[in-house]
């Protein structure tokens, strides 16, 4: 599968063998029946779904209705056995957030459960899983195709709702001294192909918490 990328430097490989890896997880998510109760989103999923041309490396989930009980614990076996079947081990590990600090995440809080997935042989190859079981509400969702490793069909978020996303990492991230040019180029991926913004969305996101404290609080919940 990641011949098909046709790298030819050692960045280009890496950046292959990742997105492999997210298709990988993808299709074994949706063995297991994952996208009943979940939808992809962010830019991974622009990435693999809807054309974006950059890579990324996150996974990130949400599900369709909160749950506070949610464990992706309960995906693992399905998640090993189909890398298994293609001959790779792997390892997850769930990452544990330390009390009193911000996420980094726009879209993360305190309920957002995150995993490490990574090879077993090969450690600086991995990606992060991020499932939130406590979605924002009013969010459109579509079933998209992924043809590798096999033909399914994959929950995602619309791309209206992308967008909305997309704008309230740029309004409400805390940068600090990291600025995310990735946000700008995703941005602009947006308006170039006009893409329209569910603003009841992204009017609704800002309320909701980022790191534990509130994002606006005086913006209106429409």
């Amino acid at each position: 599968m990641v011949a098909r990328y046709l790298p030819t430097t050692k960045e280009e490989k890496q950046n292959a063998t990742h997105e492999v890896m997210q298709q990988i997880a993808l299709a074994a998510l949706y063995r297991a029946g994952f996208f009943d109760r979940a939808a992809f989103y962010g830019d991974t999923c622009l990435r693999i779904f809807y054309g974006l041309q950059r890579f990324s490396e996150d996974m990130d989930f949400s599900l369709l209705q909160a749950d506070e009980n949610f464990r992706l614990e309960n995906y693992f076996d399905a998640i090993i056995a189909e890398f298994k079947a293609i001959g790779r081990e792997i390892t997850i590990t769930r990452k544990e957030k330390k009390t009193q600090t911000n996420v980094e995440s726009a879209f993360l809080k305190d309920t957002t459960e995150i995993y490490n997935l990574r090879f077993s042989t090969e450690k600086n190859v991995k990606i992060k899983i991020e499932v939130d079981t406590q979605p924002p509400a009013g969010f459109a969702t579509e079933h998209k195709l992924l043809m590798l490793p096999f033909s399914f069909m994959a929950r995602c978020y619309t791309l209206s709702d992308l967008y909305a996303g997309k704008m309230h990492a740029l309004l409400f991230r805390k940068w600090k001294n990291r600025v995310k040019g990735r946000d700008w180029y995703d941005f602009e991926w947006y308006v170039r192909n006009n893409i329209p913004l569910n603003f009841p969305t992204a009017a609704r996101r800002p309320t909701r918490r980022l790191g534990g404290s509130p994002a606006h609080k005086n913006h209106p919940d429409r």
